[in-house]
């Protein structure tokens, strides 16, 4: 009580003496560059600057108070800044770092700072929220159920993803990794499920390619695409991930089911190393500093399903990062899955041999999602993942020539209509009840007896079928039912018709 009576006295007394001379409270400290260098600015005279305040200088360049130092501060330019230089003011302005949010955003191209960088005019927010934000408490959060249904039969089916999950994306370069998130973004459409593309590092080219793919199969409109491309300043590139999970946030706390894709963390890192190495920030293992594990850790534990009492709303952190020669156990690799809740891992072998999407069935899990698939995905796949893995053990073995028995030559032939069938071409996104369709008639054994080249023909025949001939069946999944052995003779019998033309 006395401390607080101190503080209030000497409150009053600052105010007026403000007051004496003619000043708001509000009133700004101003200080001057000392040195600038690789977009890092000393800044000395800000004694009461905060940590992460939003700073401006005289040139309308803006900067984040990093490093707080007894002699200067480490500014954090957040643009390349050629013109500001030693001598040049620097204001505070009072407040943390924050971005614009509300649904304004919507269907809008923006930068971390909240700048548009489309061609439709100012962004419309309901307000401006600081993009470090304090992850949501343990009695907030609810458990996993609902799944994110990403319309790709290899993860629905074998690796499911639920909504509030983390689940990390990971392969070499020019895997398919991107391809995944915007089908994943591309197939909410018509599930009511906000989406945030969240571009970190990559070429303005590859942003372009994603903005236009979203145009054109008219799914912008419930997306929110934020982008510090490669040309953008480090500071920038590190704030930008905190500023797409504080708009995803606002959604989450209106009820909402929001998709934040981060493309990519592995770039981020690097970003964080250059402007600590520029700090003269100790560094450890890889040159990255001590708290490069903390810097992800606190992004993404803001991603969860909300408790009903507080909205019910989710967020689905859908992170993605790149392997160097398919070292899944490197530094960042490693941080990352230990974090996350699960990874599909993309394989530059499998995508040599034109196996897209790319997903190495092996090295993939979902640690949270199982419990959210639906349950006609367990009546139908349940032994599928493990004699899928089984089968590219066989294969492999059978290159040497040796004699095989029956059951091994039948466990091969089935393996290969099964990788035939998870194959999938991007934007061809299945419903949940096509998917089980499909793979209860692949794991049925229908397929076995026809050639290789049939089988996408067939598959896209029993697609058709699921909208004609099972509508009672696809309601039944869609509305997380069982398929009693009724649902699954019915099944059967649609597959059966639709295989025995092509065998006659």
């Amino acid at each position: 009580m006395l401390k607080e009576s101190i503080a209030e006295t000497d409150k009053r007394i600052e105010k007026a003496l403000l007051a004496q001379r003619g000043l708001k409270l509000t009133a700004l400290e101003t200080g001057r560059v000392r040195r600038v260098q690789n977009g890092i600015a000393g800044v000395s005279g800000l004694s009461r600057v905060q940590a992460m305040e939003l700073l401006k200088f005289s040139d309308r360049n803006a900067g984040l108070a990093f490093n707080l130092d007894p002699e200067e501060i480490g500014v954090v330019l957040l643009s390349h800044g050629s013109s500001i230089k030693a001598g040049t003011e620097v204001r505070r302005t009072g407040r943390v770092i924050g971005v614009p949010v509300g649904f304004g955003l919507l269907g809008r191209v923006i930068n971390g700072l909240g700048v548009p960088l489309d061609d439709k005019g100012p962004v419309k927010s309901v307000g401006y929220w600081p993009i470090e934000r304090k992850a949501p408490n343990i009695l907030d959060r609810a458990p996993v159920t609902e799944p994110l249904e990403t319309g790709i039969k290899a993860i629905d089916a074998l690796i499911p993803v639920g909504r509030g999950q983390r689940q990390l994306i990971l392969g070499d370069r020019q895997t398919g990794k991107t391809a995944i998130a915007v089908d994943t973004i591309l197939n909410q459409r018509s599930k009511g499920v906000i989406c945030i593309y969240c571009s970190i590092g990559q070429r303005g080219t590859a942003v372009a390619r994603v903005i236009d793919r979203l145009r054109a199969h008219k799914a912008i409109a419930h997306c929110v695409v934020i982008v510090a491309s490669a040309e953008s300043a480090a500071g920038l590139q590190f704030i930008t991930p905190y500023a797409a999970t504080t708009i995803a946030e606002y959604f989450m706390e209106q009820g909402r089911d929001v998709v934040l894709v981060y493309d990519d963390l592995t770039r981020h890192a690097h970003a964080y190393r250059e402007l600590s190495l520029l700090l003269r920030r100790p560094p450890g293992r890889e040159a990255y500093p001590g708290d490069i594990f903390y810097i992800h850790s606190r992004l993404l534990e803001r991603a969860t399903q909300l408790a009903t009492d507080v909205g019910g709303g989710s967020l689905t952190a859908l992170p993605i990062i790149e392997t160097q020669a398919q070292n899944i156990a490197a530094y960042i690799p490693t941080n990352l899955i230990s974090i996350t809740d699960g990874q599909i891992y993309l394989s530059p072998d499998l995508f040599k041999r034109g196996e897209l999407p790319a997903v190495d069935i092996g090295k993939s899990v979902s640690r949270v999602g199982g419990k959210a698939q639906l349950p006609a995905y367990r009546d139908i796949v349940g032994e599928l993942r493990l004699a899928y893995t089984q089968f590219g053990e066989l294969e492999t073995f059978a290159r040497f020539g040796t004699r095989l028995d029956e059951h091994t030559r039948k466990a091969i032939r089935r393996g290969r209509r099964v990788r035939e069938i998870l194959k999938q071409n991007e934007a061809e996104s299945l419903t949940a009840s096509e998917q089980i369709a499909v793979l209860f008639a692949v794991n049925a054994g229908f397929f076995d007896a026809l050639p290789l080249e049939q089988v996408k023909t067939i598959e896209h025949d029993i697609c058709l079928a699921c909208n004609r001939e099972l509508k009672a069946q696809s309601n039944k999944i869609e509305f997380r039912k069982s398929l009693d052995a009724g649902d699954k003779e019915k099944i059967q019998t649609v597959c059966h018709q639709i295989v025995s033309k092509y065998e006659s």
